[in-house]
């Protein structure tokens, strides 16, 4: 289930490893996604077609615009999930890995190293804390890719990158900066297992996302990396996740986020691992039970 104008790569994968494996497979948009409560209790129809499906793979929530297409998304979806159909990763956790914020509050809770962090409406606490902070990282609450993370350590900088966001009703999203090698890693978990992980290395940019050009490299992760990932995951309550982790300069592992909805051509390019073929496994192994 995918609501992107044009299929992407992982979409067309997953489609295809269904199909290889003898099941009919359908490419659904959240948007267009109905639940109906009638007589018979609540039914499912898709451009005017009963759905009927054993399983879903959610990609995304969709372009939203308000507050109202979000809850109608996410309203039909869990419906659907309650009533026997098998949805990964669930339209709950989804929604909580898309949330960064209180995603990372989770991960902290549950004793997971992550940078240290805030949300504000104010652009003076925004410039407050990077007083405190040195240097800092604002990104989109929701949003991948890198797309539209600054990196600054003047406050006067962050004010008006501050003001700017907050004009159009957004909030802002604020990192304490890792100092970490020209890389990070990528580790990729289906189920309860890492299926693989590389270094993303940045050529020229601080940022380490392949989207902005950085390439990939294997890496033979650590069992520190390896309970991480899965921890992380679980504690999300994903099926799969692609989970972003840098290496603190300072010590230790941190992790920036939790992708509830991974891309991986980067990451099948340097390890040969086709993501696809494990998560189709996945959700024709809790199909059947």
């Amino acid at each position: 289930m995918h609501e992107s104008q044009k299929v992407t790569e992982a979409s067309k994968q997953l489609l295809l490893e269904i199909k290889n494996r003898g099941h009919n497979a359908y490419y659904i948009r959240p948007s267009k996604l109905n639940g109906i409560i009638d007589k018979q209790g609540i039914r499912f129809t898709y451009v005017g077609k009963e759905v009927n499906i054993d399983g879903g793979i959610l990609r995304n929530l969709g372009f939203i615009l308000t507050t109202e297409q979000l809850m109608k998304r996410v309203d039909v979806l869990e419906e659907m999930e309650k009533s026997g159909i098998n949805i990964i990763n669930k339209p709950s956790s989804m929604l909580l890995a898309r949330d960064k914020f209180e995603s990372l509050i989770k991960l902290r809770k549950h004793g997971i190293p992550v940078p240290e962090t805030a949300i504000v409406e104010d652009p003076f606490e925004a410039m407050r804390l990077t007083q405190e902070w040195g240097e800092v990282v604002i990104k989109p609450v929701v949003g991948s890719l890198g797309l539209g993370s600054v990196k600054a350590s003047d406050p006067d900088i962050v004010f008006r990158i501050a003001k700017s966001i907050l004009s159009v009703n957004q909030p802002v999203y604020i990192q304490k900066y890792v100092k970490k090698p020209d890389r990070d890693i990528r580790s990729f978990v289906v189920g309860d297992k890492v299926i693989g992980t590389v270094y993303r290395i940045s050529q020229g940019s601080w940022k380490t996302n392949v989207a902005q050009g950085a390439i990939t490299q294997v890496l033979a992760p650590s069992k520190e990396i390896i309970e991480m990932s899965i921890k992380a995951t679980q504690i999300l309550g994903l099926d799969y996740s692609g989970i972003d982790i840098v290496e603190d300069i300072d010590g230790g592992y941190k992790i920036l986020e939790v992708n509830g909805a991974p891309l991986w051509k980067g990451f099948m390019s340097a390890t040969s691992i086709n993501p696809a073929k494990y998560i189709v496994d996945h959700v024709i192994e809790k199909a059947k039970k």
